[in-house]
């Protein structure tokens, strides 16, 4: 690749904070990065993919260190498995790397344009966000995903990831780097934000002018916590308190395979159900087959006095549901259960619960499946198909940024689009107002 022009440096201030200082290169990156075509940002992608997996040993052995730490420390199986990379995951990782090379670049698309009645022609076109940062939490999967989409879509990226994950990170960005400025674009285009302290983060909140928008990542603490402390733009990811509705005119089988590949295929995301709402109606055919079912998949059931009638013929682990159950998203191999007199009364619980992620219903009706989807507002709503295919990668984006629970600029799995902006170009031919 054809060398690019250095990228104007920081200003060149000692009582600058290392944070600051980040984000000032990366402010510079961003501009370079910004408008190259889409075959420079295709060849650093594949670099970078070609890198993950050349570099597979250096970055597993960093990760052992953070796998280790995370288990003296008593970490939950559940956080560990996120926290994991191996080979397997390492070449998956790669190949979503690869995979958004292959996406369509969505820099320069004209959102709508016309000619106006004066003449003078209007386009609305994308333009990058310019520098997006990511605070995150024990998954160092998203350093490679939340990278490759912003060079993608032309933004420099700072990435926050938690302590926990700090020596994946590091190596990780390592990687990222080496691979960028091997292709004669500048490194600062990927940064880790420097220290481990929450001072780092509350710096980063504070960035506004430096770093375009904030994007977090991870529990509900994490994300109440920069949403209502930074002063930096902040697109909203969400928990993922998820439902899974039987309708009184479900398949059985259809409803048992959906509500396992939900619940239990991995609980760790924030897109496997939480809570399982079952019609009065075919309670009695459907609950005893789901309960065995959980059963077999270790799942234990938080259940309503209505779903606990079914217990003692049922080989499954089942608990009274407090209050706390209906709005918790466990992470874990545990579920919320309840029986509903009516779509109606489902719909009820859900918007009384719900996080706003994904829901879906399991029906053989049209009409139920109509007034289900009109009537839940949640980001994803799923008809006769798993919670789990709330995914950027699952609906053809990519790899995802996070998936956001907010309803301005993004909403649901967030891929390319939603890390640009736009501008208007308007072009007259001396117009004059």
């Amino acid at each position: 690749m054809a060398s690019h022009s250095s990228p104007t440096p920081a200003p060149a201030h000692d009582d600058m904070s290392p944070v600051t200082r980040t984000a000032h290169r990366a402010r510079a990156a961003a501009a370079e990065i910004a408008p190259l075509p889409r075959a420079v940002k295709d060849e650093v992608l594949l670099a970078i993919a070609d890198a993950l997996e050349a570099r597979t040993a250096e970055i597993v052995e960093a990760n052992a260190l953070d796998v280790a730490k995370a288990r003296e420390a008593g970490t939950s199986e559940t956080v560990i498995d996120r926290l994991t990379l191996d080979p397997e995951r390492i070449r998956a990782i790669a190949s979503d790397v690869r995979d958004v090379a292959a996406l369509p670049d969505p820099v320069g698309e004209v959102v709508r344009g016309s000619t106006l009645p004066n003449g003078i022609d209007l386009r609305q076109i994308r333009v990058p966000l310019g520098v997006v940062g990511i605070i995150y939490e024990a998954r160092p999967n998203v350093t490679v995903d939340a990278a490759a989409l912003c060079l993608k879509s032309g933004n420099a990226v700072l990435l926050r990831g938690s302590s926990s994950a700090y020596a994946s990170n590091t190596a990780l960005v390592r990687v990222l780097r080496d691979a960028v400025e091997g292709t004669g674009l500048p490194a600062d285009a990927i940064q880790l934000v420097p220290g481990e302290s929450r001072d780092s983060v509350r710096e980063l909140m504070r960035a506004r002018g430096l770093v375009d928008v904030l994007i977090p990542r991870g529990g509900a603490s994490l994300i109440r916590t920069v949403v209502e402390e930074s002063i930096v733009p902040v697109i909203e990811t969400g928990t993922g308190n998820c439902h899974v509705y039987v309708d009184a005119q479900a398949d059985l089988d259809m409803a048992v395979d959906i509500l396992i590949n939900s619940k239990a295929q991995r609980p760790s995301v924030c897109n496997s159900a939480e809570t399982l709402l079952v019609h009065r109606d075919i309670a009695d055919a459907f609950l005893p087959r789901a309960l065995n079912a959980l059963a077999e998949a270790n799942v234990t059931v938080h259940a309503d006095e209505r779903v606990r009638a079914y217990a003692d013929a049922s080989k499954a682990t089942v608990v009274e549901a407090t209050t706390e159950d209906w709005e918790t998203e466990y992470l874990s191999y545990d579920i919320a259960a309840a029986v509903v007199d009516s779509l109606d009364a489902a719909v009820a619980h859900i918007r009384r619960w719900t996080s706003g992620h994904t829901e879906a219903i399991v029906t053989t009706s049209q009409a139920a499946a109509r007034r289900f989807t009109q009537l839940v507002d949640s980001t994803t709503v799923a008809v006769n198909a798993s919670t789990r295919f709330t995914d950027g990668g699952q609906f053809g984006f990519g790899a995802e940024i996070g998936i956001s629970t907010q309803k301005l600029h993004a909403r649901g799995p967030m891929g390319l689009p939603e890390l640009t902006s736009t501008k208007y170009i308007v072009t007259g031919d001396g117009h004059i107002r």
